[in-house]
């Protein structure tokens, strides 16, 4: 759930009423007010998301102790949910009471106190111990004077592969073999080589190069960002080493040269165009939408060693009416118990460190990918995790280089025109 999508699933918008009823208790859809004995207010409260993020049961959950309160689920297509967001913040309108914020674009926000109510002042702050403390920073003000957001989840990284397209390339399909395949991008490179000489028919070794360039800048120390939000994308070097080894891949016929989430890419997930993709705890839930079929990928570590991708905050705009209700309906939503549910209805990674070790999660495996111990794969990925400075324009930042890669895999541009390109779209947005 969560997860700097740039290129995250299209999903048309829908609106979702969950839990009109009051849950159990015979029916009644008021409450009393503490020592009044009088009907608590009706309230709608309405949660916007980019993706099914499997908080349904959860409302439910919420409605056990607040019967008055009605939640509508809105959803919008990724970039769409996080530009109207800005419009919406900008006019003072159209907001909804909760709203997720990923990663890529929380950096957004945080310089906008003013726009959002501080979580401080309904006890939220009280949850600080629990957090990962570099997941808990995203979410607090620029200046430090408020609390704008609760994490969800985290997007520790593995790579997803196909153990019947491996076994007809000859190649290991055991997932502790695989990942001895690749300690480093070079030599998954490499392995991609011998799968391609095989010539599994209708298969690439990997999807596209746009999930792999954004892998390889999320595991180094500095990504697009230095520690005074100044934008280094172009003198980084990992930034230009990641380009290049993306553009190996090219070279060498390695890639289906399919966008991430694009409808021929969930087609692709399900019919086997593709052998391998970077797979964040989240994505797992994708593929699990395509419905290939149980068994059919398998996890293995990522090459470089751990990472993170994606993961999001809940934050209430000031727009909102009903903030002690909407805070509380946050504080649920990432709590210790749902999170550990999210993370095995929806392979959400959580955020809360204390849970790594809780097994409830560390000893969870996946029967849908061949009895992956996922909580192992994703924990150990989290821990490992050295995260970036991420600043406002993150998520434009890495679509300027995914679409220069798409053009060298469409052979539009050469590798260096396309990176000077890159360059130059990127110096006009940030």
């Amino acid at each position: 759930m969560g997860k700097l999508r740039p290129l995250a699933p299209m999903l048309a918008a829908v609106a979702l009423t969950v839990g009109a009823a009051a849950c159990g208790g015979g029916g009644t859809d008021t409450a009393a007010d503490a020592g009044s004995g009088a009907p608590a207010e009706k309230i709608k409260l309405t949660v916007g998301l980019f993706s099914d993020f499997h908080f349904a049961p959860l409302y439910e959950e919420f409605k056990k102790t607040h019967p008055n309160v009605e939640i509508v689920e809105r959803r919008a297509q990724f970039n769409d949910h996080h530009t109207n967001l800005v419009t919406q913040l900008a006019t003072g309108a159209g907001a909804a009471d909760v709203v997720a914020v990923e990663s890529g674009y929380v950096a957004t926000f945080t310089p906008l106190p003013d726009k959002f109510h501080n979580l401080k002042d309904y006890g939220l702050d009280k949850r600080q111990g629990e957090y990962l403390d570099w997941k808990w920073q995203q979410g607090v003000s620029n200046d430090g004077s408020a609390l704008l957001g609760l994490g969800t989840d985290v997007g520790g990284l593995a790579m997803c592969y196909r153990p019947d397209l491996f076994k007809k390339a000859g190649l290991p399909t055991d997932r502790d073999e695989v990942s001895k395949l690749w300690p480093t991008w070079e030599q998954y490179i490499e392995t991609g080589k011998k799968f391609a000489a095989a010539k599994v028919g209708g298969a690439a070794f990997t999807d596209g190069s746009g999930e792999h360039f954004r892998a390889m800048v999320e595991q180094a120390p500095v990504g697009y960002y230095d520690d005074q939000y100044n934008v280094v994308a172009a003198t980084n070097p990992d930034v230009r080493k990641a380009f290049d080894l993306s553009v190996q891949m090219i070279d060498a016929g390695l890639s289906a040269k399919l966008a991430a989430f694009s409808p021929p890419w969930n087609t692709g997930i399900a019919k086997g165009s593709f052998a391998t993709m970077v797979c964040p705890a989240w994505k797992t839930g994708t593929i699990k939408d395509q419905n290939p079929g149980e068994g059919t990928w398998d996890i293995a570590a990522v090459p470089g060693g751990g990472g993170n991708q994606g993961g999001t905050h809940l934050m209430l705009p000031k727009q909102g009416k009903h903030p002690k209700e909407a805070a509380a309906l946050i504080d649920l939503l990432t709590s210790k118990e749902s999170q550990i549910r999210l993370f095995k209805e929806a392979s959400a990674l959580p955020s809360l460190p204390a849970l790594y070790d809780d097994p409830a999660v560390a000893e969870y495996v996946n029967p849908y990918f061949g009895n992956a111990p996922i909580g192992k794969i994703f924990t150990d990925a989290a821990k490992s995790l050295k995260p970036q400075k991420v600043g406002p324009k993150v998520g434009d930042i890495f679509k300027a280089f995914g679409d220069a890669l798409q053009r060298v895999e469409q052979g539009k541009q050469k590798p260096d025109e396309s990176w000077a390109q890159a360059l130059k779209d990127i110096e006009k947005i940030k």
